[in-house]
């Protein structure tokens, strides 16, 4: 029986590399689901990539069905410290259930876990996509393009603050996070602060509040605002390429 250690340093027994997997993390569930569909035997419902995915669903990212999971009797369970409770991985290990917990706040850091993740729980290689999503992301940054917020909820207005994935993304870009420091990493930001003249944009993701054209740009007068898929600033997988195409200058 090998012990590995997941992103929190917590150890895991694994005979073998796992083949019944159950992912709580919908990212990594489009992971799995490209590279080793059979492999994947349970899933979220926000698990939405790719779009044709049929696996049994264990309800939601903060409310799991534990009976489902154990029912599916995976040898491991992929969860993450930001999108799923502590309390939920707690009581899975309590029934026997290893969980390896991935612990994401950059761009090099995501593909640092996936990369460690696919050779120690899986025993797989870098895949094509996570080999893509390494060039593509070790490029040299682009000058910069200005000041950034991105709102994540209204009513109350929260933003991406600091050490988070999507800051990290977007300064690869070539975007200053305006909201970069402090404490919280998504404070809460009256709208009028966030609607001021000394940002270049305010981009507005679909997830996980789903801004829509009649839903959020109509709140801003001083600053331009931008649709973007929330998948692209938040998924750390297959999404992280086609972020580095459809986000770059």
């Amino acid at each position: 029986m090998a012990v590995v250690h997941d992103d929190l340093g917590d150890p895991l027994d694994l005979a073998r590399p796992a083949t019944r997997i159950v992912s709580l993390v919908p990212s990594i569930t489009e992971a799995l689901a490209t590279d080793v569909p059979e492999r994947l035997v349970g899933a979220t419902q926000w698990c939405t990539h790719p779009a044709d995915l049929d696996v049994p669903r264990v309800r939601g990212t903060k409310n799991p069905d534990l009976d489902a999971v154990r029912a599916l009797a995976p040898d491991v369970v992929v969860a993450n410290k930001e999108e799923n409770r502590e309390l939920d991985v707690r009581r899975l290990r309590e029934a026997g259930v290893p969980v390896w917990v991935t612990d994401i706040e950059t761009v090099g850091g995501a593909l640092d876990s996936l990369e460690r993740f696919y050779a120690t729980v899986l025993g797989l290689e870098p895949t094509e996509w996570l080999r893509t999503a390494r060039a593509c992301w070790g490029m040299p940054m682009p000058p910069g393009r200005g000041r950034v917020a991105v709102p994540i909820w209204r009513d109350p207005w929260m933003v991406v603050g600091p050490r988070t994935y999507t800051g990290d993304l977007l300064r690869l870009l070539g975007w200053q996070n305006a909201y970069d420091s402090g404490e919280d990493r998504y404070p809460r930001v009256p709208l009028d602060e966030i609607d001021r003249d000394d940002l270049d944009l305010v981009l507005l993701p679909d997830e996980p509040y789903v801004f829509t054209a009649e839903d959020g740009p109509e709140a801003f007068r001083k600053v331009p605002t931008r649709l973007v898929s929330g998948r692209l600033l938040t998924w750390y997988g297959p999404a992280m390429v086609q972020a580095h195409h459809e986000l770059s200058p």
